[in-house]
């Protein structure tokens, strides 16, 4: 490779559009997988597999969208969100959940002021749409409060 292939290769680089940072919380390891596989081409993905792991990570980096699992051992998703929504009101937040009794769902829709719940099992190409359409409210809530 001459010095001109590797300036052109740096330049692409450097002139790709950054990814918006999402978390993705579940304790079911093969789910997050999935998940991350069809999110990364899209996002810079970050993973959780409990709330608490969840709740450090977000005090080190900012995110524009967090999807977290409902049940999980050790803290449900749906209290996170609601810890998250208090600390970090522009990041976007998604709840997926396998059952739900509606006036359970409707409680967590408005306590954790959620922008999409996904009920599994979730198609990818809509969790990604969902993801895309969070990270764009994200800025939308950005750019207004600025």
């Amino acid at each position: 490779m001459n010095p001109t292939e590797s300036k052109a290769g740096a330049a692409a680089v450097a002139t790709a559009p950054k990814k918006d940072p999402v978390l993705l919380v579940d304790d079911e390891q093969a789910l997050l997988d999935v998940f991350v596989a069809a999110l990364s081409p899209h996002f810079d993905i970050t993973t959780a597999s409990n709330a608490r792991e969840a709740d450090f990570i977000l005090q080190k980096k900012t995110f524009k969208v967090v999807v977290a699992d409902h049940l999980m051992p050790g803290g449900n998703g749906m209290n996170f969100l609601v810890r998250a929504r208090e600390e970090f009101p522009h990041m976007q937040r998604i709840l997926v959940t396998g059952y739900m009794k509606p006036e359970m769902l409707l409680r967590s829709v408005n306590e954790a002021a959620l922008f999409r719940y996904l009920l599994k099992p979730v198609a990818m190409q809509e969790l990604i749409k969902v993801v895309q359409d969070a990270a764009k409210a994200c800025n939308a809530s950005l750019a207004a409060a600025s």
